[in-house]
């Protein structure tokens, strides 16, 4: 392999290109023709085991892209690691571990208002520069209200950040800024790929991240990027969310042990493909498909022991096909259609060689809950199953008003309230 040398400058937790200053010897593979950067360890390019390292590694990369190569060792994520188009970040498999480090919290002193840099708080120890940033307010606890970002400076108890307020927060009641972030972010970005690593989450020692805009592995705006034998364990909120996507793939993945969604698709991100993944013991859904995720494909996974449904899917959530997957002992149903309008409902979606066992754990449930008004469902080849808990009530549960829907070739056993219960 032939060697290109990259000039990097660190000030202030940022990277800036500029010349003779701090030197990264980049190998250029001959089989790929790309730039390969090594992270960690003596013998890397980039030695430390912290995201700065790892970021340091991704903004010396050329404009034409290249790949991130992460060796084994523990890296201690104060943010998020952010990526970039037309790249790769690849880890020496489940002994390359990004790891959240600890959370960090305090309540506003004052109002912080939309499109400011800058939130004062009451208690700004434990923050640092170079630390991922959530503010938001009791009134704006979620998803599109939330503000997040990277710390730029610290005067006395104001803390600065990079990336404007989208919101006016309230000190009173309830503001509150955190360190919270997702592990490896990809936003407005294409062409990307993340492999072979373990994201921890350290759940018991951070503070809950929302789930639209971060979670072990957090995608918004961007397309074109795949996610494949990723192991996400302990996040405090989703394992993995993408979000406003296009040609999402998530394969052959471990999520377990998040504080809220297993695996979170939506806001309009259609073509997703969801296969060979296994999402188990999460708070809530092993899947939960949000708003807007059509012509997507989820095959071959296992949704099991979560705290809720195994998959859950709603508004305008169309032209998905569910096949091969098995769902197990979760706390309540196997698959739920949530309630919907008749225009806002899943329809045409096809449930075809599944096994869905042994749901409703925790609250009772069924196999399937029909609770929308989704029109052409096809439910079809599957094993639909009570093996002896006796918690999985019925094989299907329709609400009122759901249209008819298709509904063949099921093997059906083992319900106490039989193969099909109507409101």
């Amino acid at each position: 392999m032939k060697k290109i040398v990259f000039a990097i400058f660190l000030i202030s937790n940022f990277v800036y290109a500029q010349p003779e200053d701090y030197q990264v010897d980049a190998l250029v593979s001959p089989k790929t023709n790309e730039v390969v950067i090594t992270v960690g360890g003596d013998e890397a390019d980039i030695q430390g085991y912290t995201n700065r390292a790892i970021q340091m590694a991704i903004d010396a990369l050329p404009d034409a892209g290249g790949m991130v190569k992460l060796n084994q060792g523990t890296f201690i994520l104060k943010d998020a690691i952010h990526l970039r188009s037309n790249m790769k970040l690849i880890g020496s498999g489940e002994a390359t571990v990004l790891k959240r480090a600890k959370g960090v919290k305090s309540k506003m002193a004052i109002d912080a208002d939309y499109a400011e840099l800058k939130v004062t708080v009451e208690d700004a120890s434990g923050f640092e520069v170079g630390m991922s940033i959530q503010i938001l307010d009791a009134e704006q606890p979620g998803c599109w209200d939330v503000s997040m970002g990277t710390i730029t400076d610290i005067d006395d108890n104001t803390l600065y950040f990079d990336k404007y307020l989208i919101r006016d927060y309230h000190a009173e009641p309830g503001g509150w800024v955190s360190n919270a972030g997702a592990g490896v972010s990809v936003r407005h970005a294409a062409n990307v790929l993340i492999s072979d690593l373990m994201v921890d989450g350290n759940k018991e020692n951070t503070m809950p991240v929302d789930g639209c805009n971060g979670g072990g592995v957090a995608i918004l705006y961007s397309k074109n990027v795949v996610v494949e034998r990723v192991h996400i364990k302990d996040f405090n909120g989703e394992g993995m969310t993408w979000q406003i996507t296009e040609d999402v793939t998530i394969q052959n993945c471990e999520i377990e042990g998040s504080a809220n969604i297993g695996i979170h698709p939506g806001t309009g991100s259609p073509r997703s493909k969801i296969l060979n993944n296994d999402s188990h013991h999460n708070a809530k859904d092993g899947l939960f498909i949000c708003w807007r995720v059509h012509h997507s494909l989820v095959k071959g996974n296992k949704f099991h022991h979560n705290g809720r449904h195994g998959i859950c899917t709603g508004h305008k959530d169309t032209d998905v096909v569910f096949d091969d997957n098995h769902i197990y002992n979760n706390g309540s149903d196997g698959v739920n259609l949530r309630s919907e309008t008749m225009l806002n409902s899943p329809h045409n979606n096809t449930f075809i060689n599944n096994v869905i066992e042994n749901n409703g754990k925790i609250d009772g449930g069924y196999g399937f809950g029909l609770y929308s008004h989704a029109k052409n469902l096809v439910i079809k080849n599957n094993v639909i199953r009570d093996t002896g808990g006796k918690t999985q009530k019925a094989a299907v549960y329709v609400a009122k008003g759901f249209p008819s829907f298709t509904m063949e070739d099921n093997i059906i056993s083992g319900h106490l309230e039989g193969r099909l219960v109507k409101e």
